[in-house]
């Protein structure tokens, strides 16, 4: 298995990764951006793992720190903010692998928010495989925690139990849960959509849902949507696509693929989620 360290420059930093190659040349190839905090070998090794089987099916693939995260030189930015690394990062792949045309963006949560913010503006990139997109907002994040954490709270055995036992702490679960209802009632401002048609993609005026639509419905690219079935940044994702018809509409064009691991953490911690999201990755991209 080939496998090259990469130093390439990102303004006046030095970034560094690691290129996946293949024996035979493939002008198809999967760029994974990291999403913070971590580096370029991912929770559980996920990124080295979903490297090496993606280059042993004949798919180039590299892995690298943007500023601020692993190796690479800098102060950390925003992961709203890595256009230019993810484009550096490019460059030093097509560089190393020049019979590359094709680039696919591989993230996960904030990366995966990073790919779509990137991909509409080079044409080099040609797909993005998404995994539990990080669509964070307030009102948003407080609905899906009342919805689905509090629910799976009052069916769970021990809170019974510790409340039985006078173990359960009332002030602060009340307060909490206080806190929660006042921040899914909120609004979160609704803009003009006689104006979001004049936005450009990377207005920080927008939410953070609304700026990944803008960007999204920009992108001709393929999109693979991979989410979680137990995992809260996923569910939020899923209630923004309920509530919001745009993102419905969105969601149904034929380019999006979805699949549903419903068993499945953020990470994808074990063996079997990890494998599965690397067999649905290859087929995609192939196709």
């Amino acid at each position: 298995m080939m496998e090259d360290p990469v130093a390439f420059d990102c303004g006046n930093d030095r970034l560094f990764g690691i290129v996946h190659g293949t024996p035979k040349t493939s002008r198809r190839g999967v760029l994974v951006v990291v999403g913070g905090p971590q580096y370029r070998a991912g929770s559980h090794r996920q990124f080295v793992l979903l490297a090496r089987y993606l280059a042993d099916h004949g798919i180039p693939v590299m892995r690298f720190d943007y500023r601020g995260m692993g190796d690479s030189e800098g102060e950390r930015v925003p992961f709203d903010r890595i256009d230019n690394d993810i484009n550096a990062a490019i460059d030093a792949f097509t560089e190393h692998c020049p019979d590359l045309q094709e680039v696919v963006i591989w993230g996960l949560c904030d990366a995966a928010s990073a790919a779509v913010f990137y991909a509409c503006q080079d044409k080099r990139v040609t797909g993005m495989v998404l995994l539990n997109p990080w669509v964070f907002t307030e009102q948003g994040s407080a609905r899906t925690y009342l919805k689905h954490y509090y629910l799976q709270r009052i069916l769970n055995k021990d809170l019974w139990r510790k409340i039985i036992h006078l173990e359960f702490d009332y002030k602060q679960s009340f307060s909490s849960f206080l806190t929660m209802l006042r921040e899914a009632g909120s609004g979160n401002g609704q803009h003009d959509k006689e104006n979001k048609a004049q936005e450009e993609p990377r207005n920080t005026a927008l939410s953070l849902p609304d700026r990944m639509y803008e960007c999204l419905e920009r992108s001709t690219c393929p999109v693979l949507l991979i989410l979680s079935g137990n995992d809260l940044t996923a569910d939020e994702f899923r209630e923004l696509i309920k509530s919001d018809r745009r993102w419905q509409k969105l969601m149904k064009q034929q380019r999006i693929t979805r699949y549903d691991l419903n068993e499945a953490d953020h990470t994808f911690s074990t063996a079997r989620w990890r494998d599965q999201v690397a067999a649905w990755t290859v087929d995609w991209v192939k196709e």
